[in-house]
Protein backbone atom coordinates (compact mmCIF):
# COMPACT_ATOMS: atom_id res chain seq x y z
CA UNK A 1 0.00 0.00 0.00
CA UNK A 2 1.37 3.35 -0.81
CA UNK A 3 1.78 6.36 1.91
CA UNK A 4 -0.96 7.90 -0.02
CA UNK A 5 -3.36 5.44 0.00
CA UNK A 6 -3.11 4.77 3.46
CA UNK A 7 -2.93 8.30 4.29
CA UNK A 8 -6.76 8.13 2.81
CA UNK A 9 -7.75 5.11 4.11
CA UNK A 10 -6.81 6.43 7.80
CA UNK A 11 -8.84 9.93 6.78
CA UNK A 12 -11.74 7.37 6.32
CA UNK A 13 -11.36 6.02 9.99
CA UNK A 14 -12.42 8.62 11.84
CA UNK A 15 -12.62 8.66 15.34
CA UNK A 16 -16.10 8.49 15.44
CA UNK A 17 -16.20 5.30 13.47
CA UNK A 18 -14.11 3.50 16.52
CA UNK A 19 -14.80 4.94 19.63
CA UNK A 20 -13.09 2.57 21.64
CA UNK A 21 -9.96 -0.20 20.74
CA UNK A 22 -12.31 -2.82 21.12
CA UNK A 23 -14.91 -2.08 18.21
CA UNK A 24 -11.62 -1.24 16.12
CA UNK A 25 -10.38 -4.79 16.72
CA UNK A 26 -13.49 -6.07 15.99
CA UNK A 27 -13.81 -4.40 12.69
CA UNK A 28 -10.20 -5.42 12.00
CA UNK A 29 -11.76 -9.56 13.10
CA UNK A 30 -8.75 -9.43 15.60
CA UNK A 31 -10.26 -8.90 18.93
CA UNK A 32 -10.22 -12.44 20.09
CA UNK A 33 -6.90 -12.52 19.13
CA UNK A 34 -5.69 -9.64 21.60
CA UNK A 35 -7.85 -10.90 23.93
CA UNK A 36 -6.97 -14.20 24.64
CA UNK A 37 -3.16 -12.77 24.27
CA UNK A 38 -3.81 -10.20 27.47
CA UNK A 39 -5.48 -12.94 29.09
CA UNK A 40 -2.39 -14.87 28.90
CA UNK A 41 -0.35 -12.28 30.16
CA UNK A 42 -2.23 -11.47 33.44
CA UNK A 43 -1.81 -14.93 33.97
CA UNK A 44 1.38 -15.06 33.64
CA UNK A 45 2.26 -11.75 35.44
CA UNK A 46 -0.06 -13.46 38.31
CA UNK A 47 1.81 -16.57 38.45
CA UNK A 48 5.24 -14.83 38.40
CA UNK A 49 3.74 -12.45 41.58
CA UNK A 50 2.44 -15.49 43.30
CA UNK A 51 5.93 -17.41 43.00
CA UNK A 52 7.87 -14.14 44.11
CA UNK A 53 5.37 -13.81 47.07
CA UNK A 54 5.95 -17.60 48.13
CA UNK A 55 9.41 -17.48 47.64
CA UNK A 56 9.81 -19.34 44.61
CA UNK A 57 12.07 -19.36 41.89
CA UNK A 58 11.13 -20.91 38.38
CA UNK A 59 13.71 -23.76 39.22
CA UNK A 60 12.04 -24.83 42.76
CA UNK A 61 8.75 -24.29 41.45
CA UNK A 62 9.57 -26.96 38.11
CA UNK A 63 10.78 -29.09 40.97
CA UNK A 64 8.21 -28.90 43.34
CA UNK A 65 6.08 -29.80 40.36
CA UNK A 66 8.02 -32.72 39.38
CA UNK A 67 8.64 -30.94 35.73
CA UNK A 68 11.06 -29.06 33.61
CA UNK A 69 12.00 -25.43 33.99
CA UNK A 70 11.22 -25.54 30.51
CA UNK A 71 7.82 -26.62 30.56
CA UNK A 72 7.66 -24.05 33.69
CA UNK A 73 9.37 -21.42 30.95
CA UNK A 74 6.22 -22.43 28.43
CA UNK A 75 3.49 -21.54 30.75
CA UNK A 76 4.86 -18.69 32.25
CA UNK A 77 5.34 -17.00 28.37
CA UNK A 78 2.44 -15.72 27.37
CA UNK A 79 3.84 -15.74 23.89
CA UNK A 80 3.85 -19.52 23.73
CA UNK A 81 1.57 -21.73 22.44
CA UNK A 82 -1.65 -22.69 23.96
CA UNK A 83 -0.97 -24.18 27.98
CA UNK A 84 -3.88 -26.13 29.06
CA UNK A 85 -6.21 -25.69 32.09
CA UNK A 86 -4.79 -28.39 33.80
CA UNK A 87 -1.38 -27.36 33.70
CA UNK A 88 -2.45 -23.57 34.90
CA UNK A 89 -4.70 -25.48 38.00
CA UNK A 90 -1.52 -27.10 38.56
CA UNK A 91 0.73 -23.87 38.43
CA UNK A 92 -1.85 -22.32 40.61
CA UNK A 93 -2.12 -24.79 43.11
CA UNK A 94 1.87 -25.25 43.43
CA UNK A 95 1.97 -21.14 44.33
CA UNK A 96 -1.27 -21.29 46.59
CA UNK A 97 -3.06 -19.57 44.66
CA UNK A 98 -6.27 -21.17 42.29
CA UNK A 99 -8.22 -20.87 38.73
CA UNK A 100 -11.51 -19.24 38.62
CA UNK A 101 -12.78 -18.90 35.42
CA UNK A 102 -16.58 -17.48 34.91
CA UNK A 103 -18.24 -16.74 31.53
CA UNK A 104 -19.41 -13.07 31.19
Amino acid sequence: MTAKKATRKLRRRSSKSFPTLDSYLAEEGKLEEFEAQAIKEVLAWQIEKAMKKAGLTRTALAEKMHTSRAQLNRVLDPKDGNVTLETLMRVARHVGREVRIELV
